[in-house]
C-alpha cells in the first residue's frame, strides 16, 4: 500500500500523491462487502463480487477501461443468420494460472455448472436462452444437454439458444461467462476456490484472505496480456462504513473507495475535488415488497400507498446531497434505445399524492387508529439506515409503525434471496445497456426477484421481447412490460444511481463510465511525479 500523509484539502491530496512512492505499484481498493465466495458460481450477485471477479477471471467477451465490450478469452465470435448460434474462437496458448491449458472445455465445465441445480447459482437464470438450460436447471434434463460445446480440440466454443436474444452477447461480461478450471475443481471440491487452490484467468490471481477484513491478489504471469499490466497486485478491503472509508482513504490506506456516501458529495467536492468522481450510471434503488399471501404488504392498496408517501426529491436532494436522480421507474432513464415507464401517481404533487394514499390505507383498514406494523430491512450503511429513517417519518401519516432491521450486505442480500422480509431495500447496478436487465429483476423465472412478483402477462412480453430481432419492437414490449408490472406496485422505485467514487489523482487508466466498471489491468501509477 502506498504511504501518504493524511489530507486536509484537495491540492494537499493531490500533492502528498505525487510524493508517494511507487515502486510497490499495488492498488488498495475499498469496496462494499466481502465477497460470499471468489467461486463465480457461488456468489450472490452484489457489486462488489463482480468487481473482485473481474480482475481475477476473464469471460470470452471483457470490457476495457471506459466499460466497452471488447474480445476476452475469444479471440473473435460469430453469429448465424439466424441467431442462434454463438461461436467463439479462443485466443492462442491460453493457460490457467498454475500453467495448465484452458480450453472451450473449461468454458463448458462453467456453464454446465452455473445451470446444475446442486449449484443453486443465482446466475442459473441468466443462460435461460440457452437450449435446455431451464430444462438442466430444473433437474429435468442432464447436464450433458445444455447447448454448449467444445470443437476444434478446445479452440471453438458454440453456444446454441433456443430463440435469438439480442441482449444475450452483452451479458457474457457477467461472471457466470467465466471459464472454470475443471482439474482444480475436482482436486479440492468446493475448496477450490480458497486462495490456497485457487485457479485463475484473470489478470491477479488471489495469494490470501481474511473475511471481511482484505483480500490480496498478486499479478498473474501466466495471464495472455500478463505484459501490459502495470500493478504488481491488487488489495481488496470490504468497507461497510462508507465514511470510516473516506477516513481510510485521507489517511492514504485507500487507494479508490467504491460507491461513497451520497450525503457527502458536497464536502468531498469542496475538499477533495481531485479524488472526487461522480457520473451517471446505470443504476436503480428501490424498495422491494414481499407479496406472499400472509406479508402485511400483499395488499396492492397498501403497497400504492406506501410508494406514493415517499419523498424521493428531498431524499436525493437534501438527505443525499443532490448527488443522485429521484426514481419514478425501474429502469434508469439512461438506458439506450429505452423510455421507461413512471410508477402510476408519481407524477403527481404531493398533497394530491398524500391524499390518495390516506385513501387507499383506510381501504385497507389501516390509518393512525388501527396501525400497520412493517419490519424494514437494509444492509448496514449509515446512509441506507438515513433513508430508511426518513422514509419511516414520510410513513408516519398513514398509520405505518416500522421496525428497523440492519444487517450486513451478505447477509442482508440471502435474506432477500429467501424472501426472509416484509420491506427491504435493494439495488440493482447494470453490468450491459439494456433495459431487460432491469426488468427480469421483476420476471417470475428470475433469482433476483426479492419480492416474488408474478405477473404472466409481463412475463410473455418480455420473453418475447427478448426473441425479438427489430429494435423498436422489442423496446415497445419492454416499455409495455414496465407499465404493466410498475401499477402493481411490486417495488417503490427510490433513486437513481450515480457512480461515485474516490480516486488517487495518482493513478492512471480509472476512467469514468455508465457501467461504472473498471478493471485494475488498465491501472497503474503515475512514476513521473
Amino acid at each position: 500500500m502506498h504511504q501518504r500523509t493524511s489530507l486536509m484539502s484537495g491540492i494537499a491530496l493531490a500533492s502528498a500523491l505525487m510524493a508517494s512512492p511507487v515502486a510497490a505499484q499495488t492498488l488498495d481498493i475499498g469496496i462494499s462487502g466481502d465477497p460470499s465466495s471468489l467461486d463465480p458460481s457461488r456468489i450472490t450477485g452484489g457489486v462488489w463480487e463482480e468487481d473482485v471477479l473481474r480482475d481475477i477471471f476473464e469471460g470470452l467477451i471483457a470490457v476495457n477501461a471506459q466499460g466497452e465490450m471488447i474480445p476476452g478469452a475469444a479471440s473473435d465470435w460469430t453469429v448465424s443468420e439466424d441467431g442462434k448460434r454463438w461461436t467463439f474462437t479462443l485466443r492462442d496458448e491460453l493457460r490457467w494460472s498454475d500453467g495448465e491449458p484452458l480450453t472451450a472445455e473449461d468454458f463448458v465445465f462453467a456453464l454446465r455448472r452455473q445451470v446444475n441445480p446442486a449449484t443453486a447459482s443465482n446466475y442459473a437464470h441468466r443462460l435461460y436462452p440457452v437450449v435446455n438450460a431451464q430444462a438442466v436447471n430444473a433437474g429435468d434434463k442432464p447436464l450433458d444437454a445444455l447447448g454448449v460445446e467444445s470443437r476444434d480440440d478446445g479452440r471453438t466454443l458454440v453456444i446454441h439458444l433456443e430463440e435469438p436474444a439480442a441482449y444475450f452477447l452483452k451479458t457474457l461480461i457477467l461472471p457466470f461467462g467465466y471459464p472454470l478450471p475443471e482439474h482444480a475443481v475436482e482436486e479440492h471440491g468446493d475448496a477450490w476456490s480458497k486462495p490456497e487452490n485457487i485457479v485463475v484467468n484473470g489478470a491477479f490471481k488471489p495469494v490470501s484472505r481474511v473475511a471481511n477484513t482484505r483480500l490480496e491478489t498478486a499479478r498473474n504471469p501466466a495471464y495472455h496480456a500478463a505484459d501490459s499490466v502495470s500493478l504488481e497486485g491488487v488489495n481488496f478491503f470490504p468497507v461497510e462504513d462508507k465514511n470510516a472509508g473516506i477516513s481510510r482513504f485521507r489517511a492514504g490506506e485507500l487507494d479508490i473507495l467504491r460507491d461513497f456516501p451520497a450525503a457527502r458529495y458536497q464536502w468531498l467536492e469542496d475538499n477533495l475535488p481531485e479524488a472526487t468522481r461522480i457520473t451517471p450510471s446505470l443504476g436503480s434503488y428501490y424498495y422491494a415488497f414481499n407479496l406472499a399471501e400472509n406479508s402485511p404488504v400483499a395488499d396492492r392498496r397498501i403497497r400504492e400507498a406506501l410508494s406514493l408517501a415517499i419523498r424521493r426529491e428531498v431524499i436525493a436532494n437534501q438527505l443525499l446531497d443532490g448527488a443522485v436522480t429521484p426514481a419514478h421507474s425501474l429502469v434508469p432513464t439512461g438506458v439506450n434505445h429505452y423510455t421507461p415507464a413512471v410508477q402510476p401517481g408519481l407524477d403527481e404533487d404531493m398533497e394530491t399524492r398524500m391524499a390518495r394514499a390516506r385513501e387507499l390505507m383506510q381501504e385497507a383498514g389501516h390509518g393512525p387508529d388501527n396501525p400497520l406494523e412493517l419490519t424494514l430491512r437494509y444492509n448496514s450503511s449509515e446512509e441506507h439506515q438515513r433513508i430508511a429513517v426518513a422514509v419511516a417519518a414520510m410513513w408516519e401519516p398513514l398509520g405505518v409503525e416500522v421496525e428497523m432491521r440492519a444487517s450486513e450486505a451478505n447477509v442482508h442480500y440471502s435474506e432477500l434471496m429467501e424472501a426472509d422480509f416484509q420491506v427491504a431495500r435493494a439495488a440493482w447496478i447494470s453490468s450491459y445497456d439494456d433495459a431487460q436487465n432491469f426488468l427480469q429483476l421483476l420476471s417470475s423465472e428470475g433469482t433476483n426477484n426479492y419480492g416474488n412478483y408474478a405477473n404472466p402477462e409481463f412475463d410473455r412480453l418480455l420473453g418475447e421481447a427478448d426473441r425479438e430481432s427489430d429494435d423498436d419492437a422489442r423496446r415497445d414490449m419492454m416499455e409495455r412490460a414496465e407499465a404493466m408490472a410498475l401499477a402493481d406496485y411490486p417495488l417503490a422505485p427510490i433513486y437513481l444511481y450515480s457512480a461515485r467514487n474516490l480516486v488517487d489523482p495518482a493513478l492512471n487508466g480509472w476512467e469514468n463510465n455508465a457501467l461504472d466498471m473498471h478493471p485494475s489491468r488498465y491501472v497503474s501509477l503515475d512514476e513521473t511525479n
